[in-house]
């Protein structure tokens, strides 16, 4: 099998860093976008949540590694993902308030002894975060997609690998991982660097992909 290999682990060892570090942010998001509500909304908020993201990765690795093979949608595909880096990128280097707010929230629990589960958060209606959080998911559930996909594209079964992991990760053991992703900053910044290694790898591939037209066009 491809992941006895040495390139095949090596993708392995990639997708299994950028599962870790995306379905946590996934998490994060969702327990930020139900922090402002009662706490049996909360709960629901949040499994609709899971659930949303759980389908949608489904949905979205049925469709993504079939576009990628169409020319010029790879290039796309690595500079969404150098931008999906950047926002990951401010959002660690804005610190832990809001990271703590949306742990709070997730486990409802009242981290830091102030008398409130995830008290600063603006109130909300059920309708306004279920929005918040279905939008959320819509595009890091296809960040995630993107970046197994062109961490693994040349390893068909890395792909599946991951992909699985991907949604046993996101259904099963979410809210660990935020609070995994919260004490141990680092192995965010190290799934950081993994996605910007797959982001530049899918936009040098891509560019050679679309050269030979950028060529010919401009030949003409």
């Amino acid at each position: 099998m491809e992941i006895f290999t040495y390139p095949g682990f090596i993708a392995l060892l990639q997708v299994m860093g950028i599962d870790l570090v995306l379905a946590g942010d996934n998490a994060i998001v969702i327990g930020l976008a139900a922090a402002g509500l009662p706490k049996d909304q909360r709960n629901k908020a949040i499994l609709v949540g899971i659930i949303a993201a759980t389908v949608m990765r489904i949905g979205f690795a049925l469709i993504t590694t079939h576009l990628l093979a169409i020319v010029g949608l790879l290039l796309a595909g690595g500079i969404l993902l150098l931008w999906v880096c950047w926002k990951m990128w401010r959002e660690l280097q804005a610190g832990h308030g809001s990271d703590n707010m949306a742990e709070e929230s997730l486990t409802d629990s009242d981290l830091n002894a102030d008398g409130t589960v995830a008290g600063g958060a603006p109130r909300k209606t059920f309708a306004q975060a279920a929005w918040q959080i279905v939008i959320a998911d819509i595009s890091m559930s296809l960040d995630n997609v993107l970046a197994v996909a062109g961490a693994a594209r040349e390893h068909p079964t890395v792909l599946v690998i991951g992909l699985v992991m991907s949604i046993a990760l996101m259904g099963l053991a979410a809210t660990f991982i935020a609070r995994l992703l919260n004490k141990h900053r680092w192995i965010a910044y190290v799934g950081l660097l993994i996605i910007v290694y797959v982001a530049l790898k899918m936009m040098w591939e891509g560019w050679h992909e679309v050269q030979p037209f950028v060529m010919t066009y401009l030949g003409k």
